[in-house]
C-alpha cells in the first residue's frame, strides 16, 4: 500500500498547527515571507521570529536525522534550477506582499479574497512554469 501521501498530510497539519499557534500567540497571521523579511530587513528582528525560522529549518534536518530512510522526494538534481527557483520564490513573495503561508494557508482560512486570488495565481503559475521546464525543455 502506498503511504507517501501521508507525508504530506502531516506536514500539512504541522503547518495548520503552526499557524494557529502563532495567531494565538501573538494575534498576528503566520506568513513566512514577512517573518523572514522582517529578520533580513532588520525592520523586526523579535525572538518569535528567530524562534519561528529557526523551527522552519531546524524540523527538517532533525527529522532527516531521526527517519531512517528519509521519505523520497522529487526534487531536481539540477542546483541551478533549484536557485533560479529560489530566487523566483523569493521575488514573487515580496511582489504578492505574502506567500503559500499567509496568502494560501492563513487568507483562505480567513477567507480573505486578497489571499484566494494570490494562492490560485502562484498555484497556477508554478504549474506552467512546471509544464514549461519538465515537457518542453525537459530541465527538470
Amino acid at each position: 500500500m502506498q503511504t507517501e501521501w501521508i507525508w504530506g498530510f502531516g506536514g500539512g497539519l504541522m503547518i495548520g498547527l503552526g499557524a494557529a499557534i502563532y495567531l494565538l500567540g501573538n494575534g498576528r497571521i503566520m506568513g513566512a515571507s514577512g517573518i523572514l523579511g522582517g529578520l533580513i530587513d532588520g525592520s523586526d528582528r523579535t525572538k518569535e521570529r528567530l524562534a519561528f525560522i529557526a523551527g522552519l529549518v531546524g524540523m527538517p534536518l532533525i527529522l532527516s536525522l531521526l527517519l531512517s530512510p528519509a521519505p523520497a522526494t522529487h526534487l531536481t538534481g539540477n542546483l541551478s534550477v533549484v536557485i533560479i527557483a529560489g530566487l523566483l520564490v523569493g521575488v514573487g513573495t515580496r511582489i504578492a506582499n505574502g506567500c503559500t503561508s499567509g496568502h494560501g494557508v492563513c487568507g483562505i482560512s480567513r477567507f480573505s479574497l486578497r489571499g484566494i486570488v494570490a494562492t490560485v495565481i502562484y498555484i497556477g503559475a508554478g504549474a506552467v512554469i512546471l509544464v514549461f521546464l519538465r515537457h518542453l525543455l525537459g530541465l527538470i
